[in-house]
């Protein structure tokens, strides 16, 4: 598969236009409009426990998350009384929600987390799966845009600071993060779909020496 060219205004707005108009890309377009309707208009709170068992079993069944206790996930989130952080932009969250115990074993649904948060605040909290995380890594190894390693990704503060600084370098200021989002997620299933393999080295420069300061 060729690799993904060097990030740029019109090849962003050319991913953007495809996730706009792309024909085969409809049925994602239908999800992410029927997650909007169910997470901003039907169910936009996260007190009551019905509300968000509906939107963690969407999540997981739209997403394919393999969340295969709904009820206990939907539990620890209205636990965790989150309605505040959420809409203060508190990226320390994702992590916390991310940890879920089922059956006295504790479990860690991190690209979940994020994508809850994300349906709530899509500009405050960019999305993280394998595709965004693949073409992060790409850009690091190609271009050196900012040092860190691969478990900073993990920490969704560093992640998100990767994130900026991946928008900075490459002079994207004027796109939100929800669309730098979208092209990370397409642009990498183009160019990293699931059958491909790559060697990724544990540090991606050497004066990498710390987590990225969030």
């Amino acid at each position: 598969m060729p690799l993904p060219l060097t990030p740029s205004s019109d090849y962003l707005s050319s991913y953007l236009q495809k996730w706009q108009s792309s024909p085969q890309l409809e049925n994602y377009r239908l999800q992410e409009k029927s997650l909007d309707l169910l997470f901003k208009n039907f169910c936009p709170d996260n007190s009551a426990i019905e509300h968000i068992l509906l939107k963690v079993s969407a999540l997981n069944d739209f997403y394919s998350t393999n969340i295969f206790d709904t009820y206990t996930v939907a539990k620890h989130i209205r636990e965790m009384n989150i309605e505040g952080r959420l809409k203060q932009g508190d990226l320390s969250l994702v992590n916390e929600l991310a940890m879920v115990t089922i059956q006295n074993k504790k479990r860690n649904f991190y690209s979940f987390a994020s994508k809850y948060c994300s349906h709530h605040f899509p500009d405050s909290f960019p999305i993280f799966d394998s595709y965004v995380e693949k073409m992060l890594l790409h850009y690091a190894r190609t271009d050196n845009f900012y040092p860190f390693r691969k478990e900073d990704l993990k920490h969704y503060e560093s992640f998100v600071k990767i994130i900026k600084e991946f928008q900075a370098h490459y002079g994207l200021g004027h796109f939100s993060l929800r669309q730098i989002d979208i092209f990370l997620w397409l642009a990498g299933k183009d160019s990293f779909p699931p059958s491909y393999k790559v060697g990724i080295t544990r540090r991606l420069s050497g004066t990498a020496q710390k987590r990225a300061a969030p």
